[in-house]
């Protein structure tokens, strides 16, 4: 190890090898040119799994790509090429694409398996550095991901070529998610253990507490005996409802506070008197992430969730919402 290099000096080599790469990025734009939108088409029209494969630092790359295209909407799988050769080859059929990563072009393990696939009919997308290469000339589209330099020093180690290769790999899975019409409640069904699958597909009803644990009153309930089911509940408010369920209104710590403002006798004042008829609610089937929306706009705790005749479903507050996961 060298102890002469100060703070400052390391500091400024990794900056340049920054900008080595930004570099690289900035010299794919011209590149995307039509090739990249017939790569585009391919994959597409793809009626099978898109494989990508790629060796080496270049495999790293194309299992990265393979599993961000994987959660956008277009379906891929990495396939290792030294493993194709000894039989993984199969897992490729006709309705596939494949996409070929190899910075040189002439990487023996992926040329090995070109005759495969040409003898199956598979487009063969190939990203490399070299426009002349094997892997270039014998694909169905090549896309260039060349770069100026390496911010390897020996200008050996992939680095601004491997970062080129997963930026373009980005842009081919952003280009077919709009294209796809890929929505967010898409990207949620790939990742349902996620906080994006969480605050996407729960719904209120997944979340809120429902039959003995919604506090409950009728509006002829005294007010002492209001408070103690909203004690016992722990919701930090009440439903008051008719003989058949139907929403009323509800009262809140909040309305408790107005109350005691005004001397209120808690032994004499029926529920009726002191409960909001216009208290928020939420119907049953609705995101958990639009009650945190409604709470958040309204800044309240709690909710209660009603269905189209306004018969009480369930109640939740902001506690069982961050316990779901939500906020």
């Amino acid at each position: 190890m060298h102890t002469s290099f100060t703070d400052q000096a390391l500091i400024d080599l990794g900056r340049q090898a920054l900008q080595i790469e930004i570099e690289g990025l900035q010299a794919q734009m011209p590149h995307l040119n039509a090739g990249f939108a017939q790569a585009c088409r391919i994959c597409l029209q793809c009626k099978g799994r898109v494989v990508v494969t790629g060796m080496g630092k270049s495999g790293h790359i194309a299992g990265k790509i393979a599993a961000t295209l994987a959660s956008t909407g277009t379906p891929a799988f990495f396939v290792h090429p030294g493993e194709a050769s000894h039989g993984d080859v199969g897992m490729i059929v006709r309705e596939d694409a494949v996409i070929a990563l190899s910075n040189s072009g002439e990487t023996d393990e992926i040329l090995t398996i070109v005759p495969v696939l040409k003898r199956l009919g598979v487009p063969l997308i190939a990203l490399t550095g070299a426009r002349d290469s094997s892997l270039a000339r014998a694909a169905s589209v090549h896309l260039d991901t060349g770069v100026p330099a390496e911010a390897c020093p020996l200008n050996l180690a992939p680095t601004a070529s491997t970062t080129a290769a997963l930026a373009v790999g980005d842009a081919l899975a952003v280009a077919l998610l709009h294209a796809r019409g890929f929505t967010e409640q898409d990207f949620a069904r790939s990742h349902p253990a996620g906080n994006l699958g969480r605050r996407l597909l729960l719904q209120v009803d997944d979340v809120m507490r429902k039959g003995s644990e919604i506090p409950r009153v009728h509006p002829d309930t005294l007010l002492v005996e209001g408070l103690l089911e909203m004690s016992r509940k722990g919701l930090g408010m009440t439903t008051i409802i008719d003989e058949a369920g139907k929403l009323l209104g509800v009262f809140t710590d909040g309305d408790l506070r107005r109350a005691l403002d005004r001397r209120v006798d808690v032994h004499h004042t029926r529920m009726s008197e002191v409960m909001t008829r216009t208290g928020k609610t939420v119907r049953t089937g609705v995101l958990a992430a639009e009650a945190v929306n409604l709470m958040q706009t309204h800044r309240i705790t709690s909710l209660v969730v009603v269905d189209a005749s306004d018969l009480v479903q369930g109640a939740l507050n902001v506690h069982d919402l961050m316990r779901a996961g939500i906020v």
